[in-house]
Formats: structure tokens, sequence, C-alpha cells
């Protein structure tokens, strides 16, 4: 499978007779899942199954969906209603018997509510769930293009994601390397700081010195931490190769990273190797930073 990112974008467009309609789609980062939608006042059957499409497709990210839909303009119809109208001359008709006033006009018997009516056109059950179905299906193509969006830039986050492996790989070949962490270099650096101890004093027990200076010595070995940091980036291009939702996985594995090379700065008694530590921190830094923005 391959890579997404957990930011994309999506619009669009369709219509069904006289309804014309739009979807955007927009996710970002998020922990989990969580689908947000916007839908126009009386089309709220359409929700669940939206939400539900969009769920299907989506494993991370926060999503924000609109459903924006236009209707054009529609042939409406004018009658009279001769009940309304019949009833409101008689009581016309009546009134003017019993005082003195002027004959009802058109114009005020057209103000009166209810003589005359708009009628709109009608949508029959059939109509609406067609145009239901096509707002669905259009949403499919929406998320499809999310989607798209999503895994292009995935690929080109594996890629960053592949150079802070070598990177932190190349680090922990140099540390591996390093004169410094030779046993010649241990023995040779704690004989030094032994000789400077004896001279200073002739209190010192020569026998304990030395034991104390063994176990420094397999303290500051860092052995195990190359090792783990080896495992850790052959794991990471493992996940980065078989692609899908290993976003938190490889979260994971940069937590790992980290605590690795806090130990093995911690251990390090000599100025190369913490300069590599340090670079291997940045670099396992910015390996994290790019994660976040994973599936």
């Amino acid at each position: 499978m391959a890579l997404a990112s957990m930011t994309g974008f999506a619009r669009s467009e369709g219509a069904l007779g006289d309804t014309r309609w739009t979807w955007e789609l927009k996710t970002v980062n998020g922990k989990g899942l969580d689908v947000r939608l916007r839908v126009p006042p009386g089309m709220d059957a359409l929700e669940q199954p939206a939400r539900e499409r969009i769920a299907a497709a989506l494993a991370r990210g926060n999503c924000y969906g609109t459903l924006t839909v236009r209707r054009e303009q529609t042939a409406t119809t004018v009658q009279i209603n001769e009940t309304v109208l019949a009833a409101v001359i008689e009581a016309a008709r009546t009134i003017s018997e019993r005082v003195d006033a002027a004959a009802p006009s058109i114009d005020g018997l057209l103000q009166i509510k209810g003589v005359v009516e708009v009628i709109e056109p009608a949508e029959d059950e059939a109509a609406r769930a067609a145009l239901a179905r096509a707002i669905l299906d259009d949403l499919g193509t929406a998320v499809g293009a999310l989607v798209a969006a999503r895994r292009a830039e995935g690929a080109a986050l594996g890629e960053i994601l592949a150079g802070r492996l070598d990177e932190i790989d190349r680090l922990r070949q140099a540390a591996e390397d390093t004169p410094a962490r030779t046993t010649e270099a241990i023995r040779a650096r704690l004989a030094e700081q032994v000789a400077k101890l004896m001279d200073a004093s002739n209190a010192f027990d020569e026998g304990r010195l030395h034991q104390e200076a063994a176990l420094l010595a397999t303290r500051a070995d860092i052995r195990e931490e190359l090792d783990r940091l080896a495992a850790h980036v052959a794991a990471a291009r493992k996940l980065l190769g078989d692609g899908g939702a290993v976003g938190r996985r490889l979260d994971f594995l940069a937590q790992e990273f980290n605590r690795e090379v806090n130990t093995l700065c911690s251990k390090s008694n000599d100025t190369s190797l913490t300069a590599i530590g340090l670079d291997l921190k940045v670099a396992v830094d910015q390996f994290r930073e790019q994660i976040q923005n994973l599936e």
C-alpha cells in the first residue's frame, strides 16, 4: 500500500435536473479519524451515509466536509382560491349593507391572505431519492480525489523520511567507527585519569581504582545503543516500504530513536562522540516532525 499524508483537499461538482451541488473536503493532522460534515437544511439524511463513505477511505486525520446545494429558479403557478374569494366578497357585501362604505377593489381583494396561492412544483419521493443518490455518488468522486492528493503528498513524505533514516544510519555508523570508543582508546583515557589520581595522593587503593575503571568502561560502552539504532532503522525502512497507515508505528519508533540517542550522549566521554550524538538528535527530531504529517 502507498503512504498517505493526513493533509489534503478535494472539490467536486454535480447536477441533476434543476439542482446543482458542490462537495468540498479538507483534511488536516489528527490523532485519530474525526469526520465533521455540514449539509444544507433538508439534506440531513445524507449526513450518516456520507460520513460512512469518508470513514471507509481514511484511517487518520481531521476531515471537514461541506455540501452546498443550489436550485435553479423553477416555474411557479399562481391561482385564485375560489372558496376564499367567495367568502371575502360575501363578507364585503354583508358589511356594505350595514355601513356606508365603498366596494372593495381588486387590489384590495388580492392582498387578502389566502385569496391568491403560489403553487411550487411538487417533487415526488422518487425524484428526492435519485437526487440523494447522485449527491452521494459525487461524494465518492471527491473522496477519491482527496485520497489521491493525500497519497501524492505521502509519496513525497516517504522520500523525505527515507533521507532522514539514511542520515541517522550514517551518523550511527560514524559513532560506530569513531576512534574514541575503541577499547584501546577507553583504556588509555582511563589509565591517564587513574595515573593523575595516583600522583595526587598515595591513599588510593590501586586495586579498587582498577575495579572502578573497569566499571566506568562498561558504563561507557554504547554497543547496545548502536545495535538498537540499527534495528530501529531497519524496522522504519520496512514500514516505509510496506506503506499504508504506518504513522503511529513510525512515531513510536521515533521515540525509541530518541531514547537510544539520549543514552548514547549520556554515556559519551569524548567530544567527538558527543558531537555525533547531538547530530543524531537533530536528525531524529527532523524525522519525527515529518512523521506527524503521515497517516
